[in-house]
């Protein structure tokens, strides 16, 4: 059966959709010796599909994990520079590309799959997925600067965050643990967030995706995903049009 050449890379863990798109529209795969454009089709099961002329092989079957990144190592498949990488965490054969991105300097739950199609449900901004966060700012915030970071700020590149869940979970000295849930993904957003706000962020900790927990795992640690929790992740996609519940 035909279908789109991005959807089979993706499928045979090249990257979520959007990054095969991507390699598609730089001439980077080819279908039985032919350079393709966007929006090609091709049978996975009868045509030659390369990749840098390499062939693709067809993933069957998919590894979903989930991994406590600890801080210094690269959310990426792989380093040009040869840096450590989450990928260079988990020893095993099939593979992986992280899911999302956590900058060098935080740490907590990432995930790694060979999975395009889930790849790309997760990071997608319209699914407006969860990630909960435990977040070290070097003073304790006030009323008022809880209320802006929950209603959302202007960043200097002028983008206004979307409304988030804030909350102070611990007082730490001069300073506060605060928990917090996005549904969006800017780069280095509580960072910016917490640095116009007078809140300097010292630590960042993910500890959750969409019902995935960070749990009990410790840094460079990873386990499989359950079944109910790749089947929660895969729904996404079919509640991303309804309202947020409320939170228990």
């Amino acid at each position: 059966m035909e279908e789109r050449v991005q959807k089979i890379l993706a499928r045979s863990g090249y990257g979520s959709r959007r990054e095969c798109e991507t390699f598609i529209s730089q001439g980077r795969v080819k279908v039985n010796g032919r350079v393709i454009k966007l929006g090609d089709k091709a049978d996975a099961q009868t045509d030659q599909i390369t990749f840098d002329d390499r062939p693709v092989q067809v993933q069957t079957t998919f590894v979903y994990i989930a991994l406590y990144k600890p801080r210094g190592v690269l959310s990426a498949a792989y380093s040009p520079e040869g840096r450590k990488t989450v990928c260079d965490l988990v020893d095993i054969p099939t593979r992986l590309y992280p899911v999302g991105r956590l900058d060098i300097d935080s740490e907590g739950l990432i995930l790694l799959t060979n999975d395009g199609e889930l790849a790309n449900l997760i990071t997608h901004p319209r699914y407006g997925h969860e990630k909960e966060y435990r977040v070290l700012v070097a003073k304790k915030p006030d009323e008022e600067q809880i209320n802006n970071w929950r209603r959302g700020i202007v960043l200097t590149d002028g983008y206004k965050t979307q409304p988030a869940e804030v909350k102070v979970d611990t007082i730490v000295g001069k300073g506060a643990w605060l928990r917090i849930v996005l549904r969006e993904g800017r780069k280095r957003q509580i960072r910016e967030t917490g640095a116009l706000l007078g809140l300097p962020v010292v630590r960042i900790i993910r500890v959750r995706i969409g019902d995935v927990y960070l749990g009990l795992l410790k840094p460079r640690q990873w386990r499989y995903l359950t079944q109910a929790e790749i089947n929660s992740l895969k729904q996404l996609k079919t509640n991303s049009n309804l309202p947020n519940p409320k939170r228990r």
